[in-house]
């Protein structure tokens, strides 16, 4: 009989679960800061969401004012540098949506994470870890290599599920009651004919959401926003549920229920558009084998979308699929219990707050099942801040969580979850690691001055004052 081999050790200043967009953000920032730098991922790639053709959400207000700086800007920055950005656009509804070729957001996130020397770790699962009193001292993976136990003082967790914090003792609430936001799969369309689509929105207002928010509505008429829309010359449109074209689709069942059809560019040169549309409710994404049985209907739901969307829709007649998402979009998970929690009325009112670390300016935004959605914009179109609080887990000392699996009531993380505050809370993440490896003996995020954190973030292009 064998013996079995000792799992191998690596050791690292800073370790980031997770390589998402707040994972990314978050190990960018602190191998920027000349700590070596490990970045676990369990997928082939690194960027998540960012790679799968939906904009990125949260970065831009209702006014077109940035509220996310730093790695985030310097992302877009390689995008367009690579001929692939498209620019903040708005359709007139919340907010703004910073739009880009997700192909090229793939070279971009590599080469970024590759200048500032970081150590990425994919196809491994973290599994298990090291964790007594709060503190955690290595994590687990398995890979094909067999098993590795990554030390390190400090870690990152932007697992989204909050993994690592959930293994160090932390406590955490589910979704609601059982309920849970629907899984989806983007997925894109190329040979659009914008100008056909934009014609439609301009002659039949009545099937896409528009002036949602008075802010942006601003005192138009529909026909005066679908105007604008038709000037601003660019695909980034809502078809909704509850409009006549859609409502009797679903009603014919000539399509599955949904909210809205979300059409955003991704692409001039191919004419290319993601949509976001499919939905599989009630989904617990941690039980993989639940999560897994959803790829069969969302597929089945993009094929239907297709043949819809190539029927009824001015402007597609010609277009043809180009491209499905590399993963199943998961909206709610895990909420970390934090010192600190991010609420509804924080969001809603637009809450500025001097522990601030990052900020967000999405709408309170629950997906639900069949064709429900809520939707609540922030009070005059602005901004709100993301507590430092709200990344420090009860109980955990030297793990900071980022992205998703944030403190938040379920109201305000309908808002903070989407990518934009997610990579301001990443770079905050990976900032703090470095600053606490930076003090002789620290071991515990809660010791760091959040005044001094600020000053940090600012340096790096963080926004943390001036939008509304």
């Amino acid at each position: 009989m064998n013996d079995q081999a000792a799992p191998a050790t690596l050791r690292a200043d800073v370790v980031v679960l997770g390589a998402g967009a707040a994972g990314v953000c978050a190990a960018i920032s602190a191998a920027r800061e000349g700590k070596h730098t490990v970045l676990i991922e369990a997928g082939p790639m690194p960027g998540g969401e960012l790679l799968t053709g939906m904009a990125v959400d949260g970065a831009v207000n209702a006014h077109g004012e940035w509220v996310v700086g730093g790695v985030a800007r310097e992302l877009f920055d390689e995008c367009r540098r690579l001929d692939g950005y498209i620019g903040a656009l708005n359709d007139w509804r919340l907010i703004h949506y910073v739009c880009y070729d997700p192909e090229v957001m793939k070279l971009a996130v590599s080469g970024l994470l590759a200048k500032h020397g970081v150590t990425l770790l994919l196809h491994s699962f973290v599994f298990g870890a090291d964790a007594h009193d709060g503190h955690v001292s290595a994590v687990h993976i398995l890979n094909k290599a067999g098993m590795t136990r990554v030390e390190a003082p400090v870690f990152v967790d932007a697992s989204g599920d909050g993994d690592l914090a959930v293994l160090a003792g932390a406590r955490y609430q589910s979704g609601e009651k059982g309920q849970f936001q629907p899984v989806s799969i983007m997925f894109r369309m190329a040979g659009v004919d914008t100008p056909r689509l934009l014609d439609f929105v301009r002659s039949a207002p009545q099937h896409f959401a528009l002036g949602e928010s008075e802010a942006i509505r601003g005192g138009r008429t529909d026909a005066q926003i679908a105007e604008a829309l038709r000037e601003q010359g660019q695909p980034t449109v809502f078809l909704k549920g509850d409009g006549p074209l859609l409502a009797k689709a679903i009603e014919q069942q000539r399509l599955y229920p949904t909210a809205l059809i979300m059409i955003q560019p991704t692409s001039t040169h191919r004419g290319e558009v993601c949509l976001n549309s499919t939905r599989v409710a009630n989904i617990d994404a941690t039980r993989t084998l639940d999560l897994s049985a959803t790829l069969g209907s969302l597929t089945q739901q993009v094929e239907v979308c297709l043949a819809f969307m190539q029927a009824e829709v001015p402007g597609f007649e010609d277009a043809r699929l180009s491209g499905l998402a590399p993963r199943i979009g998961i909206r709610e998970t895990r909420r970390i219990e934090g010192d600190a929690s991010l609420t509804e009325s924080d969001v809603l009112r637009a809450r500025k707050r001097p522990d601030g670390i990052g900020r967000g300016c999405h709408h309170v935004d629950i997906h639900q099942d069949g064709a429900g959605q809520v939707r609540i914009p922030v009070d005059g179109g602005g901004s709100y801040d993301i507590p430092w609080g709200a990344l420090l887990p009860a109980g955990v000392a030297n793990v900071v969580i980022a992205g998703r699996c944030v403190s938040a009531d379920r109201p305000a993380h309908g808002s903070v979850r989407v990518m934009g505050p997610c990579m301001a809370m990443g770079q905050a993440a990976g900032t703090a690691a470095a600053m606490l490896r930076d003090t002789p003996g620290a071991d515990d995020f809660r010791t760091i001055d959040v005044k001094q954190l600020r000053q940090r973030l600012r340096a790096n292009g963080a926004i943390l004052e001036g939008p509304r």
